[in-house]
């Protein structure tokens, strides 16, 4: 399991040195990522855990966790085949295959909850409003001394994210409001540090060849696999 997520190591080779069959060294993968999930926080949990832990703010960012499953028609037409569909897991603004992972994480960029997977093509918004109960609890945690700060990817959520001023059209913004953008893009910079420490340090979710509806409980498996090793989990 190790192997398998830090190194990326393939399965036949994982097979072949442990003298097992290729088709038990999958089952045992499955089986050790559905326990190592199983022990993931739920989003209610890391909310207190963190208001315990006496963060001020949490972030809210999504990712995404390229696979190279790639054969789900989705609902858009292809604009250049228009009797093809885009594929349901292509994300069109990182021009790849993959799943959108929500992660909160504390103010340092501490990842403390990743949501279940949503498809590639998906908004960051929509991929939030699809996990029942998540934008609830997130306003549940906002008050007068806690904020949930997000990117403009999550502008149509304003009742619970915090988000920057955007930029009207056709005139600037003002003073004010360009000192709101800083301090917020200065607060929340270090939230960036919660994604890219998940996929620097497990390999496997650099690029997942498995079914992409795996990819939620790999990302939670390894969120298990980073807090026991760093010993922290707020």
């Amino acid at each position: 399991m190790l192997r398998w997520f830090l190194d990326g190591t393939r399965l036949a080779q994982l097979a072949a040195d442990n003298r097992i069959g290729r088709s038990t060294a999958y089952r045992y993968l499955h089986e050790g990522i559905d326990v190592l999930a199983a022990a993931a926080p739920g989003l209610r949990g890391a909310l207190l855990a963190a208001r315990a832990a006496g963060h001020a703010h949490v972030t809210v960012d999504g990712t995404l966790i390229r696979t190279d499953r790639c054969a789900a028609p989705g609902p858009t037409a292809r604009g250049d085949r228009p009797e093809r569909r885009v594929d349901l897991w292509w994300s069109g603004k990182r021009a790849a295959h993959g799943g959108n992972i929500q992660v909160i994480a504390a103010p340092d960029g501490w990842p403390l909850w990743t949501s279940p997977v949503r498809p590639g093509r998906e908004h960051d918004t929509t991929a939030l409003r699809a996990h029942a109960g998540a934008l609830p609890l997130l306003a549940e945690w906002t008050d007068a001394t806690h904020a949930v700060l997000a990117d403009l990817g999550y502008e149509g959520e304003r009742a619970a994210p915090t988000t920057p001023i955007k930029h009207p059209g056709g005139r600037q913004l003002t003073g004010d409001q360009r000192t709101v953008n800083l301090l917020h893009a200065a607060t929340r910079g270090p939230a960036e540090r919660g994604n890219s420490l998940l996929k620097t340090t497990f390999k496997a979710l650099r690029r997942v060849s498995l079914c992409p509806w795996r990819i939620d409980a790999i990302t939670a498996a390894a969120l298990v696999l980073l807090h026991h090793q760093h010993g922290r989990t707020t």
